[in-house]
């Protein structure tokens, strides 16, 4: 049988979930609400399923078994909430929440509701950070020394200024990848700054090391304000050193010419680490039972680490993070 799948969002994320769920055999989209109705009946079409004139009509059809939920972060936690409450399995997309409390209320309502609540941690589910924390959990790379997690694409400022800016955007991709390869951070320091015509308030540019629970040093950086292209680029780059052995995982291994709905280029690796995330949420979650790779727990913790930077650079201090 199935697992029937409706969409609480309609935007450009969608595509590359809907681009999962047809990787998965078992898996169907039924349909999808938007609060844009004519996004809902153009994105309807394309995919080839129910336009709901309500996200009501969506939670009460009896048919669907999970919910993805892809609207803009302000609504995710009333979206998560009712989609449990009307007992379906919930992928919620990142950041889950702005507040670390109701991260907390959604994740003991799933755990009330026996349905599952998973975060799209959608690095965690690529090949080659599995393997670094198979390699670093085994001992193979040694104690682990430091992490770099860089990240550079311009985003036009009309698109940027959507965003929440760069801390929690892209940082928070940042914070639950190191918590997931290296443990949770003891304390951070950070810096933000604006770079543009003048038209986005948010910050585009950040930076922050973090301490490890083990010593080990994290090495944060994101920007909306450039692209790099130079050889070697670090467009998107994870890499992780340990006394045995290193690590590296980046975007510009796989990039397509063809400019995307807002980057120079495609970088391919995202639309598949999302296709991965969804696919192991309704195989291996859903149909095997098996635990995610990250839940909510991970997400409080990311969260914490993100609002522990912002301290920082408000104060201009060191900042604990109490895990």
């Amino acid at each position: 049988m199935k697992t029937r799948i409706g969409f609480y969002g309609a935007g450009d994320i969608a595509d590359l979930h809907f681009a999962g769920i047809e990787d998965c055999s078992g898996a169907e989209l039924v349909g999808l609400f938007d609060i844009d109705n004519s996004k809902s009946k153009k994105k309807s079409e394309e995919y080839g399923c129910v336009s709901y004139n309500s996200s009501e009509s969506m939670l009460s059809d009896s048919s669907i078994d999970a919910v993805f939920i892809l609207t803009p972060l302000e609504e995710h936690r009333e979206c998560a909430i009712n989609a449990l409450k009307a007992g379906k399995h919930v992928l919620l997309e990142k950041p889950v929440s702005s507040k670390v409390d109701e991260i907390a209320e959604i994740r003991d309502l799933a755990k009330q509701t026996g349905k599952l609540c998973v975060p799209v941690h959608n690095y965690l589910y690529e090949d080659s950070v599995i393997r670094t924390k198979q390699l670093l959990d085994s001992g193979k790379l040694g104690d682990l020394v430091a992490i770099y997690i860089l990240y550079n694409i311009h985003h036009p400022e009309e698109v940027a200024q959507r965003y929440p800016g760069v801390i929690r955007q892209i940082l928070t991709h940042h914070s639950y990848i190191t918590c997931f390869l290296g443990g949770a951070p003891k304390a951070a320091t950070a810096m933000s700054s604006t770079i543009n015509d003048g038209t986005v308030e948010k910050e585009n540019l950040a930076m922050a090391i973090l301490e490890l629970e083990n010593g080990a040093l994290a090495h944060f950086q994101a920007s909306f304000a450039a692209d790099d292209h130079a050889a070697d680029n670090w467009t998107f780059t994870i890499k992780l050193i340990g006394t045995e052995g290193s690590t590296r995982f980046s975007h510009a291994d796989w990039v397509q010419n063809q400019k995307a709905v807002v980057h120079s280029h495609t970088y391919s690796a995202y639309h598949y680490s999302i296709r991965n995330t969804v696919r192991f949420f309704i195989e291996e979650c859903i149909g095997n039972g098996m635990k995610p790779l990250s839940n909510l727990d991970d997400a409080i913790k990311a969260q914490k680490t993100i609002e522990a930077i912002e301290a920082s650079i408000s104060s201009r201090s060191l900042q604990e993070i109490s895990i």
